[in-house]
């Protein structure tokens, strides 16, 4: 501890030349810790933190101050100089946890190759008398000199300084430890149906409830229905399971309030592992603190297909096994389990030319996929423009309109991770085995940054299934920006709303100019039109005259690439000096101060956005912008003339009725949609196919170029 630096600097060295270190826990149990509950118990849990990172957190043992936890975790360290620092903390669900003690475990005071028992007495730095009680841990360090050691189990970490981070070895072994602490065993899916019997919150006796979720890292919020007691919500929405034991779903109700803080109504768990996979559970949870009743369908699934592999391995490059997978999503199981659409392997092979987001010139990127609220990622290559990958991930395709979000970040050991470069791909656009460069974007997808991808598809999928679920409720993402205030926004989305209205305008115009007769051949042929479609019109020409309308545009329109250019030139968009004003006006504390406004002014603009979304969805569909939906449009017209020309018009109304007066009877909990607009909803917007489409490389610049400009 007394020696120079220059004798530390010697003894770090020695340690690097003679391997890394192993450092296994066994978290044994606390002893009299400090009450944080009013019930005079507290929920704790432990995390150990290393160099200013988390790296193991503890299971909640509720209501006890004698916990007991049993649980082990090894970490892998190259060196021994930072203490391994321990916090206990209170669990209290949607509110912040509270501070039970912390203790420091020196690593370098150990003795090495043996198992030691240790307690560490737990203190509050700021009231360093008040007895906070203890934890005892059994902790063995040993020497990795072995190669055995070289295999970890998914909560084996690796932690080096950033100094020490340029090696490719160094990568590929935290791609490793990373690859399984990754995948998930199975999906919980949840249906919030509704509420019963809440406790009123507001002045006028009732209360606007909304549901939070959270199981592990993962959390969920639902939609507020104002003034009820009794909520109907009615949402679907899955879960990933990480756990064999299923872990515990955490459940809080809240009553929103716009201007104050929300309050907090009851709260209520449910431990899945009491629940049989495979099966659908009515649940009716009461919730604890407070009177009411939470009603939930909760069904627990295996996941067949999510992994990590290296190139060598892929799952669809084996023959069999890709006989196996085009057999289960053949023809004759369409109708067999529809929630399972497919399966996506995507191979992230290398980058090339990334911006350097480090002082030393170099970055250290990393690559994200998320496809839905399936998220995975590569490991980190360090110091390097130019990194290759070669990985391959599988997905479970549950919407073959899901569109795969790529993300390039640079890794940041004290900070957050630094945006390198973003590309969307919607799976339909992709062609199965190409290798193929994209040019990444910037966060808002309008414009290029500096480098490419690449990357390779493989998508199978059951066309019957595909087109089934095109019709069903499209799963939200759980993640997504809070939506701000911009006047730029607000006045893209009216620009967009009025070039809807305008194109109906036209259309006005030319039959009104038919009616005026300014040009006689076209009035001449439009009455005798109107007179032979009045006289024979029958109600099966409806969906016929839009099946026309299709047909013709797939042959003889022209204007999609001429629509890419107007749509391109309308989308160029920039930081505006506006957003930085209403930015400077938000810290001094002018739209704290008018909350109202702000979600009046929030509500038109996601207004306006959702009506030009609808109006250029319709555009798109007809245009053929998605072939495959647009077949999917052609088959339902095709459908729908025929049982309005075979079936009278009487008969269909009332099928249609007794089926929407029956439908609650026959399954109570169903969750109602719209087909209609859950169709259009997977028409991408004008602003949509502008983020979707691929940027060309400049031809001017070739790899071998960027690679001597950018050296790794």
């Amino acid at each position: 501890m007394g020696a120079p630096f220059s004798s530390g600097v010697a003894a770090e060295r020695s340690v690097l030349s003679s391997g890394m270190y192993k450092l296994e826990i066994e978290l044994k149990r606390g002893n009299n810790l400090a009450v944080r509950d009013r019930g005079g118990t507290s929920d704790p849990y432990v995390k150990f933190k290393l160099a200013g990172k988390e790296v193991f957190r503890s299971k909640t043992i509720h209501k006890n101050l004698n916990p007991v936890w049993e649980e082990k975790t090894t970490l892998v360290l190259d060196c021994l100089s930072e203490p391994l620092y321990v916090k206990v903390f209170d669990y209290d669900f949607g509110l912040q946890d509270d501070f039970m003690g912390s203790a420091h475990l020196y690593l370098e005071s150990l003795e090495q190759q043996r198992m030691i028992p240790v307690t560490l007495v737990l203190k509050d730095p700021h009231h360093p008398d008040q007895d906070l009680g203890s934890l005892e841990l059994a902790v063995t360090l040993t020497p990795k000199d072995s190669p055995l050691e070289e295999r970890r189990d998914s909560t084996t970490m690796l932690l080096r300084r950033s100094w020490k981070r340029s090696t490719k070895q160094q990568s590929l072994r935290l791609s490793e430890l990373h690859r399984k602490s990754q995948l998930w065993r199975g999906i919980v899916s949840i249906a919030l149906i509704e509420g019963r019997n809440l406790i009123p919150m507001d002045p006028n006796g009732l209360s606007d409830p909304y549901v939070k979720f959270r199981l592990g890292p993962q959390k969920y919020r639902s939609k507020t229905v104002p003034k009820t007691l009794s909520p109907q919500w009615k949402e679907q929405f899955d879960l990933h399971l990480y756990e064999e034991t299923g872990g515990v779903l955490e459940i809080a109700v809240w009553d929103k309030d716009t201007g104050r803080r929300d309050d907090f109504i009851g709260r209520c768990q449910l431990d899945l592992s009491t629940l049989t996979k495979e099966q659908t559970h009515h649940l009716e949870l009461q919730l604890e603190e407070s009177r009411g009743y939470v009603v939930l369908l909760v069904t627990l699934t295996a996941s067949a297909h999510v992994s990590i592999a290296d190139l060598s391995v892929t799952p669809l490059d084996d023959p069999q096994e890709r006989r196996e997978i085009l057999k289960r999503y053949g023809v004759w199981r369409s109708f067999s389990n529809l929630k399972d659409v497919g399966i996506v392997q995507v191979k992230v092979m290398r980058a090339e030319g990334l911006m350097a987001a480090d002082v030393t010139g170099k970055s250290d990127p990393f690559c994200v996929l998320e496809l839905n609220n399936d998220r995975l990622q590569t490991h980190t290559v360090y110091k390097n423009l130019n990194p290759e990958w070669n990985k391959a991930f599988t997905f479970n395709l549950k919407d073959i309109h899901s569109v795969l979000e790529v993300t390039v970040f640079d890794e940041d050991r004290d900070w957050s991770a630094d945006f390198l470069g973003k590309v969307v791909i919607p799976l339909l656009y992709v062609r199965n085995g190409e290798q193929k460069s994209y040019v990444l974007k910037n966060k808002e997808l309008t414009g290029p940054t500096k480098g490419h991808i690449y990357l390779e598809f493989d998508v199978i999928y059951n066309t019957v299934k595909a087109a089934l679920r095109s019709v069903v409720a499209a799963e939200q993402k759980y993640i997504e920006e809070e939506p701000k205030v911009s006047k730029q926004l607000l006045q893209q989305n009216f620009n967009r709303v009025k070039r809807c209205i305008m194109v109906l305008f036209s259309y006005g115009t030319y039959i009104n100019s038919c009616f005026e007769w300014e040009s006689a051949q076209r009035s001449i042929v439009s009455f005798v039109l109107f007179v032979l479609v009045v006289w024979n019109f029958e109600l099966y020409m409806l969906p016929l005259g839009l099946l026309l309308l299709l047909v013709w545009n797939y042959f003889f329109c022209s204007s999609r690439e001429t629509a890419d250019m107007t749509m391109e030139a309308m989308f160029e968009w920039e930081e505006d000096e506006d957003d930085k004003e209403d930015k400077e006006s938000e810290h001094k504390g002018f739209m704290d101060k008018l909350y109202a406004i702000q979600d009046v002014f929030i509500s038109v603009q996601t207004a306006l956005d959702e009506v030009a979304s609808y109006g250029e969805r319709i555009k798109n569909t007809v245009n053929w912008t998605v072939p495959f939906l647009s077949c999917l449009a052609i088959t339902a017209l095709c459908s729908a003339t025929l049982l309005l020309y075979l079936i009278p018009l009487r008969y269909l109304v009332l099928a249609w009725g007794v089926n929407k007066f029956t439908k609650k009877l026959r399954d109570p909990y169903m969750i109602d949609n719209n087909e209609l607009l859950d169709f259009l909803s997977r028409v991408p917007s004008d602003v949509q196919v502008m983020q979707y489409r691929e940027l060309k490389i400049d031809p001017g610049q070739s790899p071998n170029k960027r690679r001597r400009t950018n050296p790794s």
